[in-house]
């Protein structure tokens, strides 16, 4: 189910917290932090996207910091955060992991980071080939036991992967994130490949479809896991990044884009978002900018979504496959 917070918008915090490099939080990554969510809070929105890699965890701490700054902020946001990968090293190649013990670990260390007593959803972050479903299962039943985590759901993930952890779990999944937007299709692409032929001339710009299992969608929409939409504005690639030096089809799509900002009364990034929200799946971007007027500029994408007819919505996937539809 969706959380009831007044916008499908969800803010992405991975871009808080400097750079990726070890080090301390510096007093501009702070103030850096408050105006980007103070713009998302403007903008309507109170889902906060983390992951406890992001910035090798310095994401979540300054999170904390301004949550320790605003005393009572955070009994009105809903924060959720990610475990499940490990970054590489000099010494070992990055991987994944979703043992209990880990999954104990990070959700430990994300409550320090974030300096709260309880995560409201946490996401495995990919699949681990390696950890047992029933495994996952019993971990997040001791943190939902002990007060630390709310609900449960996973990122990265397809329709068949959930069936098999929700066949073990006594909670339904209520989220899956997965890599959705305009500039990458394969979500889409794949619902319209049934029966055509590999290397067709219309085939082509649907390549990426083969990374994206058919029936995912699907089986959210059937099993009510809310969808959520990460790389949503594809950095600006379609809504006012570099369009001079872009390829064909990304600059086709990029003036296409401006043009129907102008008929739809709304921004670049409104109608980029609202291109993803105007699919019957309730998709709910997560907007990773840290500039709080890019923020704002998001703000009416569910209003620019109701606006935007299926002729719209049909152009600009065309325009962005750079090719007819088969």
């Amino acid at each position: 189910m969706m959380h009831d917070d007044g916008t499908r918008l969800l803010f992405g915090c991975m871009g808080l917290g400097g750079g990726w490099e070890k080090g301390p939080i510096e007093a501009a990554d702070v103030a850096t932090a408050h105006a980007a969510i103070d713009a998302a809070l403007q903008a309507g929105i109170t889902v906060f996207d983390h992951a406890d890699i992001y910035r090798g965890g310095k994401a979540e701490e300054v999170f904390g910091r301004v949550l320790a700054d605003r005393p009572g902020l955070a009994a009105s946001l809903h924060l959720q955060t990610k475990c499940g990968i490990v970054l590489g090293t000099d010494e070992a190649p990055g991987r994944y992991d979703s043992s209990a013990r880990t999954i104990a670990a990070r959700v430990d260390g994300s409550l320090a980071r974030l300096g709260v007593e309880r995560i409201d959803t946490l996401l495995i972050h990919r699949p681990d080939p390696l950890t047992p479903p029933e495994e996952i299962a019993a971990a997040f039943a001791a943190l939902r036991a002990a007060g630390k985590v709310g609900r449960l759901g996973v990122s990265n993930h397809s329709g068949a992967q959930m069936a098999r952890l929700q066949a073990v779990l006594d909670e339904p999944l209520a989220v899956n994130q997965l890599q959705l937007s305009l500039g990458h299709r394969g979500w889409l692409e794949s619902s319209v490949m049934v029966n055509v032929a590999s290397g067709s001339e219309t085939g082509g710009p649907g390549a990426d479809a083969a990374s994206f299992p058919h029936g995912t969608l699907e089986y959210c929409a059937e099993h009510g896991v809310e969808l959520q939409a990460w790389g949503s504005m594809d950095r600006g690639r379609y809504s006012g990044a570099g369009e001079a030096t872009a390829p064909g089809a990304d600059r086709e799509a990029a003036a296409l884009v401006a043009r129907m900002a102008q008929d739809l009364q709304g921004t670049p990034e409104a109608i980029v978002l609202g291109w993803l929200m105007r699919h019957p799946a309730a998709i709910r971007p997560v907007i990773g900018t840290t500039n709080p007027a890019r923020i704002a500029a998001c703000t009416d994408a569910e209003a620019v979504a109701a606006r935007m007819d299926s002729d719209d919505w049909y152009a600009l996937w065309i325009a962005a496959r750079g090719q007819p539809l088969p």
